[in-house]
């Protein structure tokens, strides 16, 4: 089957054949890698099959394509395999961690646990998570809430990779940010980055030589263009709403920096191998804290359901709220292996044999 692959930035548009692997024996795969790096089996395991959600899920640009990436900054120190986030201040519902600089995945994870668990007691639950590092798919946070029953909201400051509106130079981070809505038959996730295209995005739309459907950024020129190679050599994506995306990654940046006493987007490396020390922040909300929790689920059924009776702009192509595809790409990837590209494939095979070497 042909399908596109994930580029690290710059790269030329290529369509690779994919093979697909079977869901376990990517994570195991992934866990055996991480294994030789250092990470305790469990937490290993853990890891692994977050990178092979992401990729199950179709977030290919933050699944399995990205594991080379992650694996490097293990070795170059940006990330400490051992290390594991602790609380280091609290006040009822709120609470400071230190991610020490841990795997931004795991840290994430167990900061929304914690996030969810403050909100089950208290209705309302926030973690502040500072110097720690990238989280991967953001969107799985907002998954793993609104699968609990609860609403999940977070964000992530970056590197500065953004020009703030009226500026030309990226000193402002797309900050994503990612809120989960829970329902009975399947969760409302908004995942998105304060650029109008995340640079994952940008990847998928050049790696299958495409044009992005509407202006996506600026080329080198300082002209708006539709052209993804143009926008990442340039480093000039638009923010989201134009000067509303760049007040709001502004915000976002601010409101994560102040909570974690932590680094703002300012102070972190623009060298994406060592954007290390970042800050985030998790907040639950628990729908059923107050009561009348079947009447809240009413009201986001009927939400969802007006949507889908809104008459379409494209024949045959309905309107859809956030994240509703994301099941059905999970039950095909399931089903059919995770779409994985050869050449990566033999990369990661290559730092298994490495490191079953090493353990010898």
């Amino acid at each position: 089957m042909q399908l596109s692959s994930p580029r690290p930035y710059g790269a030329q548009v290529s369509l690779v054949f994919m093979k697909r692997i079977g869901f376990e024996e990517v994570q195991e795969t992934l866990a055996e890698v991480l294994r030789s790096l250092g990470f305790a089996a469990e937490r290993a395991g853990m890891c692994a099959r977050m990178f092979a959600e992401a990729t199950c899920d179709g977030v290919y640009t933050h699944g399995v394509a990205r594991f080379p990436r992650f694996v490097t900054t293990v070795r170059n120190g940006s990330v400490d395999p051992k290390a594991e986030a602790e609380c280091v201040a609290h006040f009822g519902a709120l609470e400071r961690w230190d991610g020490r600089r841990g795997p931004g995945n795991l840290n994430a994870r167990a900061a929304m646990t914690r996030a969810m668990e403050l909100s089950r007691e208290h209705g309302v639950g926030c973690v502040a998570l500072g110097n720690t590092n990238h989280w991967m798919r953001g969107g799985a946070y907002g998954w793993q809430a609104a699968e609990a029953g609860l609403i999940g909201i977070c964000w992530t400051n970056t590197m500065p990779n953004l020009p703030p509106w009226g500026g030309v130079e990226p000193v402002i981070g797309n900050n994503p940010l990612v809120i989960g809505v829970p329902r009975a038959v399947g969760p409302v996730v908004l995942d998105m980055a304060m650029s109008q295209f995340s640079y994952g995005a940008l990847e998928k739309y050049r790696a299958r030589g495409e044009m992005l459907p509407v202006d996506g950024g600026f080329d080198e020129a300082g002209k708006l263009t539709r052209d993804p190679g143009a926008i990442e050599r340039s480093w000039r994506p638009l923010p989201t709403g134009y000067w509303k995306g760049s007040g709001l990654a502004v915000v976002l940046d601010m409101m994560a920096a102040m909570m974690t006493l932590g680094k703002a987007t300012h102070e972190i490396s623009n060298d994406m191998l060592y954007e290390a020390g970042i800050s985030q922040m998790f907040v639950a909300l628990n729908p059923r804290a107050l009561g009348a929790a079947d009447r809240a689920e009413q009201i986001a059924d009927g939400i969802v359901a007006s949507l889908h009776g809104c008459k379409p702009a494209e024949a045959g192509r309905p309107v859809r709220y956030p994240g509703e595809q994301t099941l059905r790409i999970r039950e095909e990837n399931r089903r059919l292996g995770l779409p994985v590209d050869e050449g990566l494939w033999e990369q990661i095979a290559g730092m298994r044999a490495e490191g079953s070497d090493s353990e010898r």
